[in-house]
């Protein structure tokens, strides 16, 4: 038994603290139809048979189309941890009423046309060309690190392997190719917990999580950019070491002392050299970094396009503030919408400007949706709670085109009308565009049999990768 099974060694947890995870684990049942939650309609019905054939149809289409296309040469993920409202944001539902729309129920068009966003993002609804919204994700998965897991893996959870994550696997397949100074994953600030990692893959696969806030003075990374030392402090260090480094010089031609050497200079170069300045962004102009909005997360997305171009190819921005609105839905929307939509839409057009968005895949969303219906009563005084069923991801660059709305939702956002997308439908997506075999093996250190995609092996739907954006 670990120290975490022991008893003696776990946190005790008060009753206050009980009662609030009870209360939060209800509202989850009660969006899942638990607990007697509100009719929402139900899904669209898609017969197995039927499900196989539009798989295989459009699986064809894709690959065929993808033949014309570049190969990804970075991923930009923007995870919105707790699951952000589709109702409210990508997927507005006008006249649905006040039980459905509260305070927000104001719409605008965007520059494609035909297509709404909620008036909370007016910068992404001039850049509406460059991205497009699939309005009919779905896996039916209520609980965080459940649909996390899946939304980061492409694998059902529960079984007995935990899976490497989209970063992991983008960067397993790319070591061949990406010899920069900056670790090959990158994740801002904090990694979206376990689930967002190197499963078993083991350690050299674990995104470098890079702590600080690039919106202060001085965007101090762990372990690069280091609090109260400055450049002139750390070369002298470096110098000092040199010369006591007796041992390095008088055994150079030695194998292994050449390896920690070139491993050496190899840090300094992170932390002295052009490493070090990919996260220097007072190097960019001040009206760039005006218009990526002077909060943590604008400036986490114009660091993002700064490891673009130094050729990271995993990069994931984990927003900096979670959309687990249970209770305080508006207040916190309206605080952390304009955040989102104005670096959001600063990144494509940058990313459009300096014509790296056609090699840069970009993706948006959290692990599932929110309620369609919101809870008034106490003690949620207006809140959404956790949605599997339907919700919404935004993708640019990478070879998808830009200006298209891809799937359905019913005329609440409860359920999938038209065109189902799973999560191995877009994982298998984003490999093909990667030059990444999803049917590949994976090492795995116990010898089990382990594909970088296996969605029918594990019992998982799948309607077939996202040919209409190709």
């Amino acid at each position: 038994m670990g120290t975490s099974d022991n008893p003696s060694n776990q946190k005790r947890v008060s009753r206050r603290e009980a009662m609030r995870r009870g209360v939060w684990g209800a509202a989850g049942m009660m969006a899942a139809g638990g607990l007697g939650s509100r009719a929402l309609g139900e899904a669209v019905k898609i017969s197995p048979e039927e499900l196989a054939k539009q798989k295989a149809t459009r699986d064809a289409a894709a690959i065929a189309k993808a033949k014309d296309k570049g190969k990804v040469k970075s991923v930009i993920q923007i995870f919105l941890w707790g699951g952000i409202s589709q109702n409210d944001c990508w997927d507005p539902k006008p006249g649905t009423g006040y039980d459905y729309l509260g305070e927000f129920d104001k719409f605008i068009p965007t520059n494609v046309d035909g297509v709404q966003l909620s008036y909370l993002f007016p910068e992404l609804a001039k850049q509406a060309d460059k991205y497009s919204l699939i309005r009919s994700m779905t896996h039916g998965v209520f609980g965080h690190e459940t649909a996390a897991y899946l939304m980061q893996t492409g694998h059902a959870p529960g079984g007995r392997l935990s899976f490497p994550s989209v970063g992991a696997i983008f960067t397993y397949f790319k070591k061949d190719e990406y010899k920069g100074l900056l670790p090959p994953y990158i994740v801002m600030l904090r990694a979206a917990g376990r689930f967002s990692e190197e499963g078993f893959l083991g350690p050299a696969y674990k995104p470098f999580a890079t702590g600080g806030d690039p919106s202060l003075e001085r965007f101090e990374v762990q372990g690069i950019v280091n609090r109260g030392i400055n450049d002139a402090r750390q070369k002298a260090r470096r110098d000092l070491v040199d010369k006591i480094n007796l041992l390095g010089y008088g055994l150079s031609e030695v194998e292994e002392i050449a390896a920690v050497e070139e491993a050496k200079e190899k840090a300094y170069g992170l932390i002295l050299g052009r490493g070090k300045e990919v996260f220097n962004l007072a190097n960019e102009p001040t009206a760039l970094r005006n218009r990526y909005g002077m909060h943590t997360f604008g400036q986490e997305c114009l660091a993002a396009r700064r490891m673009v171009e130094a050729g990271v190819p995993y990069i994931t921005i984990s927003f900096p503030g979670g959309w687990d609105t249970h209770a305080n839905h508006f207040p916190t929307m309206k605080r952390q919408c304009p955040q989102l939509d104005q670096g959001l839409a600063a990144l494509l057009e940058d990313l459009s400007q300096k014509k790296l968005l056609d090699s840069t895949l970009v993706w948006c969303t959290g692990e599932f949706g929110r309620t369609p219906n919101i809870y008034w009563e106490p003690p949620w005084n207006g809140g959404r709670h956790h949605y599997g069923h339907v919700f919404t991801l935004l993708v640019a660059g990478g070879g998808f085109k830009g200006g298209r709305v891809v799937g359905e939702s019913d005329e609440l956002g409860a359920y999938v009308k038209k065109r189902p997308v799973y999560p191995a439908d877009l994982m298998g997506t984003f490999y093909l565009l990667a030059g990444i075999d999803a049917n590949a093996s994976l090492p795995n250190p116990l010898g089990f049999e382990a594909h970088v995609l296996d969605a029918e092996a594990e019992g998982m739907k799948s309607a077939g990768m996202l040919e209409e954006l190709l």
